[in-house]
């Protein structure tokens, strides 16, 4: 007779079980959030170029509109749009043509930071940037110090580019959960 009860009693135990887990986990406080905004000061020729194009396809012009051209980067990371505001950091990474007619980047970029607050700390931002797009999102895929575990999404936008000279600011808003 016990045999009888024995299946109806596990599944309601069961049900039971995963109806406090749900309600656990939906009680339960969100991850810390934190928005970050700052600047990348991306200088794209000259001898303090910050980007530069170290390969690409033989017999074809290695340029930000070029399938399947590579490009390393090492921009100033700073608190405001000017370049002699206060330095917090490197983005350091690479960046690849990776749409037949130029229009998408694949983006694989820390942000290494050495200021007092972060020192040590990076964020990893990895994703493909529409780069004729005002605002472009990519994930944040990963931490480390500070940021261990995070996940989030970051808004790169050009706030002022000069041809002449090949300079670009680029605010970076990250949003950040961190559990």
């Amino acid at each position: 007779m016990a045999a009888k009860f024995s299946v109806p009693i596990k599944i309601i135990s069961f049900s039971i079980l995963l109806f406090i887990t749900i309600n656990i986990v939906n009680g339960q406080a969100q991850p810390n959030q934190s928005t970050l905004v700052f600047y990348l000061q991306d200088v794209g020729k000259g001898p303090k170029a910050t980007v530069s194009p170290v390969i690409g396809i033989n017999g074809k012009v290695w340029s930000y509109n070029t399938f399947g051209t590579i490009f390393v980067v090492d921009d100033p990371v700073t608190l405001s749009p000017s370049p002699f505001s206060t330095l917090i950091g490197k983005a350091q990474g690479t960046i690849t043509v990776t749409s037949q007619d130029g229009a998408n980047v694949n983006i694989v970029l820390s942000i290494v930071f050495n200021d007092v607050q972060y020192a040590g700390s990076t964020l990893e931002i990895q994703g493909t940037s529409r780069q004729r797009d005002n605002l472009r999102e990519l994930g944040v895929v990963s931490g480390t110090g500070r940021f261990r575990f995070a996940r989030g999404f970051a808004v790169f936008e050009t706030i002022s580019y000069d041809p002449t000279s090949s300079e670009s600011v680029i605010r970076l808003t990250v949003t950040l959960a961190i559990p």
